[in-house]
């Protein structure tokens, strides 16, 4: 995968779980944070599976055997109607990353609650998993994210291996950190112009929209992340990872100083150019954290 974007520091996380879960511990329903009543989970977006696997140097499939809420005082920063806990799993199968895995697995992860405030049931359920390796601890896995583990099922893991196969081609689109410039020049007849929106790329490799007006013709508009500007005016297709691309990164509007048309009316059309990308791509749909 690409870069690593982690929300909780790796810990020693075996010694405090071992050292302080001792028989007449109290229970996880005791330690559960008051919280009220959640809905059940929504199934994950598209954009959820890309956020988690563009930043997981590994992705699996593991059998939970056992689960642990952690005690009160490892519970701080848990989101309401969530819980830390513990898990022990074992590997069922690797979707991507390094092949030396190894059977045995533990790690820490936030569980929703179920709808009675309670932690569900999770042992025997298989799991998907984002994580990377835990240098110098063999079978310790540390989540890219505290809730980068989701409850499988076998739609979810045909789509992620869907994005797994994109983010994993040659010709992958990179990331986008925003638009760098954005100009319309008219063209030779009434109504004919281009605007060419450049996004800004953390490695400064080139991308950018050009939206392509024609006399008598619909407004249309293409992306290229290579030197060649597009040329025909094709969207990207909703739920691929160039779609994901924009949609999910893309400002709301266009920031000051980076329209540089020649006029306020060729600026104008940039704008409008600008918001109709936009309007086309629709929402970046995302489900964590609700």
């Amino acid at each position: 995968m690409l870069h690593s974007r982690l929300r909780y520091p790796a810990t020693a996380f075996m010694a405090v779980i071992i050292g302080t879960l001792q028989p007449g511990a109290a229970s996880a329903e005791s330690l559960r944070p008051a919280a009220a009543a959640t809905v059940p989970a929504p199934a994950p977006t598209y954009a959820d599976l890309v956020d988690l696997a563009d930043n997981a140097p590994l992705v699996l499939r593991a059998r939970i055997v056992k689960v642990v809420a952690l005690p009160l005082d490892r519970q701080s920063g848990v989101r309401p109607g969530w819980m830390r806990v513990f898990v022990e799993a074992v590997t069922e199968n690797l979707l991507a990353g390094p092949a030396a895995i190894g059977e045995s697995l533990k790690y820490l992860a936030d569980v929703r609650l179920d709808a009675k405030g309670k932690l569900p049931k999770l042992k025997k359920q298989s799991v998907l998993l984002f994580a990377r390796h835990v240098a110098g601890r063999p079978g310790e896995l540390q989540l890219v994210a505290s809730d980068a583990q989701l409850v499988w099922d076998a739609a979810t893991e045909a789509r992620l291996r869907t994005v797994l196969t994109e983010l994993l081609a040659a010709d992958a689109p990179g990331r986008i950190g925003g638009i760098k410039e954005a100009i319309y020049v008219a063209g030779n007849l009434a109504g004919e112009g281009e605007t060419q929106l450049f996004l800004a790329t953390p490695d400064s490799e080139p991308a950018a929209i050009t939206v392509f007006h024609h006399p008598g013709l619909p407004t249309t508009w293409g992306v290229s992340f290579s030197e060649i500007m597009a040329t025909t005016g094709n969207a990207p297709v909703r739920n691929s990872l160039t779609w994901y691309r924009l949609v999910c990164f893309l400002p709301r509007e266009l920031q000051a100083g980076t329209n540089v048309s020649g006029s306020s009316e060729d600026r104008a059309q940039a704008e409008a150019d600008y918001a109709k990308v936009l309007a086309d791509l629709g929402p970046c749909e995302r489900t964590r954290g609700k």
